[in-house]
């Protein structure tokens, strides 16, 4: 594990040298959150007050946008599937092949690093947005329900990482795996609830969206924190969120095991 830790340094001391990069992203980034807000605000604008849309009140909905933009701090990829795929490009694994090191290992411990070091800057600018939008924010119902959002949030990340990282091993076979990549992106951004609440959805199209892994990238973590799902329900989607994990773990293993097979380099 002593490599492996070594690895988190290294990646924490990386990852510094952008931190005003990273800071002036998260502020910016705010930006289309608040035209969304506005968008919500005018929507809500022409009903009464304390009127739902689907089950969100507007103090509902602002919650779960602000909860979405923490979530997304915590858990998306960043450039880690692109320089995956430059590396297997390159012939920059080949060191890993000849050392002690597990390449999933390696990337894992970049993603941490990275997230953490983001996450710790994007705060800043995050927390002041949510300061000014109080009156509107909903706060966890328990300490419980922290702690399994919390966990959900774990889970989520690492799903994240397992669906970025099978990705870009496509890099084995293929020479440009961007437009994957893209597809990728476009479809977690909308089934994965960044752009709006899933459960305002037909109820057979979002019990089908349930089946994918991209609920739980970023809906299920936010309805867990305003306590959307409870009871049975609650258990089922951790338990759920958990065995795609394990997949995402298993199916990385399995792409790896089948592409470093193909894999060829040359040069001194």
């Amino acid at each position: 594990m002593t490599k492996y830790l070594h690895v988190l340094s290294i990646g924490v001391q990386n990852t510094l040298v952008y931190r005003v990069n990273f800071l002036f992203r998260a502020a910016f980034g705010l930006v289309p959150l608040m035209g969304t807000l506005y968008v919500w605000r005018a929507i809500y604008a022409g009903k009464a007050d304390g009127e739902q849309i689907g089950a969100y009140t507007l103090s509902g909905m602002v919650s779960y946008y602000l909860l979405v933009n923490f979530v997304d701090a915590l858990t998306a990829v960043a450039e880690d599937d692109w320089q995956i795929a430059a590396d297997i490009k390159d012939g920059n694994i080949s060191q890993f092949l000849l050392k002690p090191i597990d390449y999933l290992a390696y990337r894992l411990c970049l993603y941490l690093s990275g997230r953490a070091i983001y996450t710790g800057v994007a705060l800043v600018p995050v927390a002041a947005f949510t300061y000014l939008l109080r009156a509107d924010f909903t706060w966890p119902a328990d300490a419980g329900t922290a702690g399994l959002f919390l966990l959900s949030v774990l889970m989520a990340g690492l799903i994240q990482f397992f669906l970025a990282y099978t990705l870009a091993l496509l890099a084995f076979w293929v020479l440009d795996v961007s437009t994957f990549i893209f597809i990728q992106f476009a479809f977690e951004y909308l089934a994965s609830g960044h752009l709006f609440p899933l459960d305002l959805l037909p109820a057979w199209l979002a019990q089908m969206l349930k089946l994918t892994p991209y609920p739980y990238l970023c809906w299920f973590p936010v309805s867990v924190y305003l306590g959307r799902v409870t009871g049975p329900e609650l258990w089922t989607g951790l338990a759920i969120q958990a065995a795609w994990v394990v997949a995402g773990y298993a199916l990385a293993r399995h792409v790896w095991a089948r592409g470093i097979r193909k894999y060829s380099a040359v040069g001194g």
